[in-house]
């Protein structure tokens, strides 16, 4: 369904333990779970304006870009400043079974969440099998 190689993530880990900080998560952590005849991404973006937010398909590749700014007022002194703030990206490739054509997508309370069906092809479906005799016997699963 997901292939879950993501080039730039596996560069970022490089960089990571080069320059010692091999705990560092990403920024836009996901969540995919495949419910009956779709699979639901979920991506946290907590701070994201949802007009900053821009979601593409080109091909197999689901690109989900935000941003997110943060600048202090003049004057204020900055005694710590460890959220992440600019323009991200995180790229998902999607398999064949997936119908690009059909995503939706909906963001609420720094959570967004888009949903791709699985092509009619795709699912799972019975078939019947003949023997050599008269008879013929159903096998497979609906589900």
């Amino acid at each position: 369904m997901l292939l879950r190689y993501d080039p730039f993530r596996e560069i970022d880990r490089f960089a990571d333990g080069l320059f010692g900080n091999p705990a560092r998560t990403p920024w836009m952590p996901m969540d995919a779970v495949r419910k009956g005849d779709r699979v639901e991404l979920e991506f946290d973006l907590p701070g994201v304006r949802p007009d900053s937010i821009d979601l593409t398909v080109e091909r197999d590749v689901l690109t989900v870009k935000a941003e997110r700014q943060w600048l202090p007022e003049e004057g204020a002194e900055v005694l710590a400043r460890e959220r992440t703030h600019g323009t991200f990206s995180r790229q998902v490739l999607l398999g064949e079974a997936l119908d690009p054509e059909r995503i939706d997508a909906q963001y609420d309370q720094g959570v967004l969440r888009v949903t791709i069906p699985v092509r009619k092809q795709a699912k799972p479906r019975k078939v019947e099998i003949h023997s050599g005799e008269a008879q013929s016997i159903e096998v497979g699963s609906t589900n």
